[in-house]
């Protein structure tokens, strides 16, 4: 088989692999709701429990956050120990990518991508381990 039968091949195929064709036409990016950013600024919409998935049997404690940059709605998840007594509704918060494979979800919560790492410019971590008090907006 010649060098450009086979090029004309691949060509004619390559949108039969799923990945390849989303890859092709930037799908993940276009209905990704931070699109390239790493990090996005949102409003506490309310918060929410979310039941982990088999073998688990948890309350995972998250919030639906509306995010600034394009009033788009996505669930986070709120880190930590308690952690949900810092993070009310109408505060403004920080979140990031949880960190999944391939920009999927991670562990037992289905449909949560995003995790809370500041909240009112405070960071989370430091506010659950006692180290800073929660600031007023």
């Amino acid at each position: 088989m010649s060098g450009r039968k086979m090029k004309n091949k691949r060509k004619k195929f390559r949108d039969n692999r799923l990945p390849d064709k989303k890859k092709r036409l930037g799908i993940s990016l276009k209905f990704d709701p931070i699109g390239r950013a790493a990090q996005a600024k949102g409003i506490v919409v309310k918060k929410i429990q979310k039941e982990a998935k088999q073998p688990n049997s948890a309350m995972r404690k998250c919030c639906r956050v509306q995010l600034i940059k394009n009033g788009k709605e996505v669930t986070a998840f709120i880190p930590g120990n308690l952690a949900q007594k810092f993070v009310d509704e109408h505060d403004e918060v920080v979140i990031e990518r949880i960190g999944g494979k391939q920009g999927r979800t991670k562990g037992d919560l289905s449909g949560v991508r995003f995790q809370v790492i500041k909240v009112n410019d405070q960071p989370l971590a430091r506010l659950w381990c006692g180290k800073i008090e929660k600031g007023r907006r």
